[in-house]
């Protein structure tokens, strides 16, 4: 079954970036026609939007304005999170999600594949 792979994470300082990229693995699924997502679950918390992007960004968490920037790359069938100025609190793991084009966009409901997940650590 076609799944979505995210690769990219790490241990990073704070202040410091990270681009986190996601893509499918098992073939057959295009995110062509998807709108898609990155969540994230810290430690000890519940998982939480952090940015949505159809052709272009839909919307990004607040914590995350001014310092994240999503993007995707139809021809490579990829999508990124780039993470600048990281802080201790971004530390979590990071999923990428795909869904319908219409909709909702930062609820996980929204979305029907989902990865396995990228440890990101940042530390202080």
């Amino acid at each position: 079954q076609a799944q979505l792979v995210e690769s990219g994470g790490g241990l990073v300082q704070a202040g410091g970036s990270l681009r986190l990229s996601c893509t499918t693995s098992g073939g057959g699924l295009s995110l062509y026609f998807y709108k898609m997502a990155w969540f994230r679950q810290g430690p000890g918390k519940e998982r939480e939007f952090v940015a949505a992007v159809r052709w272009n960004p839909i919307n990004y968490a607040d914590s995350v304005k001014g310092r994240f920037t999503i993007s995707r790359d139809i021809a490579k069938n990829t999508m990124y999170l780039q993470m600048n100025i990281l802080k201790s609190e971004d530390t979590a793991v990071y999923y990428c999600a795909a869904g319908p084009w219409e909709g909702t966009s930062d609820y996980p409901s929204a979305y029907n594949y989902w990865g396995q997940g990228t440890q990101v650590t940042v530390s202080s």
